[in-house]
């Protein structure tokens, strides 16, 4: 697959345009856009760029991007150039409720690392040292970044996008030992802090479910890209919910910080104020690692109070986080 194709490819090639036409001051030409987005330069000819480019002007414009046809300077009259306003491009401020911001909080903690952040960022280089004009508040909000913790995680990704099979050692939780697996793989997946891979396993010719963090040693390639199709009616997360081991239920009690933990205040079979101005909640679960991360995410705005185990877990996952940071430190 070369850089300039690819579901993966044209993403960034689009994410980088757009980077660059938010970042000018200035309209910029074709050919200054060619040499600034990294994989406009990799074209063959001019003629291809010029293909690709006029497609992608297409796409942003279909996605709502306003994309502005301006004149360059009164010395180019023949030549258009391209720019994004970031009056037109940015929201409208906006109001949330409080559980809104919730959400919002929970989905913002996805994106951290980056698949995508080397070549903006690159892109990004690339304009200053041209000399390009920069509007610094206009890139405000745009954060191609995501993180996550299982070292399996960039190659099955790859493998989702391109529909190529891949083969893993993978463990099961019930069994001490690893069993290798050749799989389509068809989505990937965050349920309750974690990351799952949907596909077909071919050995045992049936669909599956595997938690990325089960993955042993390294990802394989075991076919070629675009072998297999996804199966139109699949639904990752449905698949995910019902492979779910479905524990007993149990109870827990929590003491919440006021305003904070609407996604937990939600679920509460009860809540009552305490003196210390917090929040009792009495809540069930049925995952006691799931739950137990669920809660660290909220860091000192809950406490646990009961059970035990889940006391300890939550407990251990902020020892870990903040070894992290102290090493990082």
């Amino acid at each position: 697959m070369s850089a300039a194709t690819g579901p993966a490819a044209k993403t960034e090639r689009l994410l980088n345009l757009v980077l660059v036409l938010l970042y000018t001051r200035r309209p910029l030409s074709k050919a200054q856009i060619r040499g600034l987005v990294p994989q406009y330069g990799e074209t063959a000819s001019t003629e291809a760029f010029d293909r690709m480019f006029e497609r992608d002007k297409d796409e942003l414009r279909a996605l709502g991007v306003p994309l502005a046809t301006e004149e360059i300077d009164a010395f180019h009259e023949d030549e258009p150039g391209y720019r994004i306003h970031q009056r037109d491009y940015a929201l409208p401020d906006l109001e949330f409720e409080p559980d809104e911001l919730a959400v919002l909080g929970l989905a913002s903690r996805s994106w951290a690392h980056a698949s995508m952040a080397g070549p903006a960022a690159q892109a990004l280089r690339k304009l200053r040292a041209a000399g390009v004009e920069r509007d610094e508040g206009a890139l405000i909000g745009i954060e191609p970044r995501l993180r996550t913790k299982e070292p399996a995680f960039d190659a099955v990704k790859d493998a989702v996008l391109s529909r190529t099979p891949i083969t893993f050692t993978y463990r099961r939780p019930e069994s001490s030992e690893a069993s290798v697996r050749r799989v389509q793989p068809w989505s990937l997946v965050q349920w309750n802090g974690r990351w799952y891979l949907t596909g077909f396993d071919l050995d045992r010719d049936d669909t599956r479910v595997f938690r990325l963090s089960r993955v042993d040693g390294g990802v394989r390639t075991a076919g070629r890209a675009g072998s297999f199709e996804v199966p139109a009616d699949h639904e990752a997360r449905i698949m995910v919910q019902r492979s779910a081991p479905r524990g007993e239920a149990r109870p827990a009690r929590l003491l919440v910080r006021p305003g904070a933990a609407h996604s937990l205040r939600r679920r509460a079979t009860s809540s009552s104020e305490v003196d210390s101005g917090w929040t009792e909640l009495a809540i069930e679960f049925r995952d006691v690692d799931g739950f137990a991360a669920e809660i660290a995410g909220h860091a000192d705005n809950v406490q646990v109070v009961e059970p035990a185990d889940l006391v300890e877990r939550v407990q251990t996952q902020l020892r870990a986080v903040l070894a992290v940071h102290e090493a990082g430190a």
